[in-house]
């Protein structure tokens, strides 16, 4: 019992931390994503359209050089010789340190984990869902604010949301 309330006093703790500080909410479009890159498809063929991902998600500062915050990530890909469509479904707990700044630029790293659900649409037979682990590691990503409210942003990585991660975050 007493473990238990220990538990829920900790969570009470991040979540009053994190509602008093700084959010932002966070959409961007990534190409070249792990989906296609590492046959999240248990091998139905080769990837003919594969057109990158759009990624939505809210960040909450909870350091002065930390946010987190989960994260919706959508994209699709078909194949050669084939009618058979996946859609890729993608949520993910993320985590952005920031590790450099200035009165231009923010730099940061940028790791996110969770679970992508493959719809499989093949062109005969029923559909089938599948679920893989997914993540994105950008190790380099950059930060331009536009105004008090508008960033630009662009990450080089790897993972679900795309190689080059590109998009804008707005902050409230």
């Amino acid at each position: 019992m007493k473990k238990f309330f220990l538990c829920l006093i900790a969570l009470l703790g991040i979540t009053a931390g994190a509602s008093a500080q700084k959010a932002n909410f966070t959409f961007g479009y990534g190409g070249y994503t792990a989906m296609d890159a590492c046959d999240y498809h248990d091998g139905l063929g080769k990837v003919n359209t594969a057109w990158g991902a759009l990624n939505v998600g809210v960040n909450f500062k909870v350091l002065p050089n930390f946010w987190i915050g989960p994260s919706y990530t959508f994209s699709n890909s078909s194949f050669k010789h084939s009618d058979t469509n996946l859609y890729y479904h993608v949520i993910m707990l993320n985590g952005r340190y920031d590790y450099y700044r200035n009165s231009i630029v923010t730099l940061y790293a940028h790791l996110g984990l969770g679970a992508d659900i493959t719809h499989i649409s093949p062109e005969h037979g029923d559909n089938i869902n599948k679920g893989y682990f997914a993540y994105q590691i950008s190790p380099i990503g950059a930060d331009v604010p536009l105004s008090r409210s508008f960033t630009l942003f662009g990450e080089l990585g790897f993972g679900a949301q795309g190689l080059l991660q590109v998009g804008g975050r707005l902050s409230f």
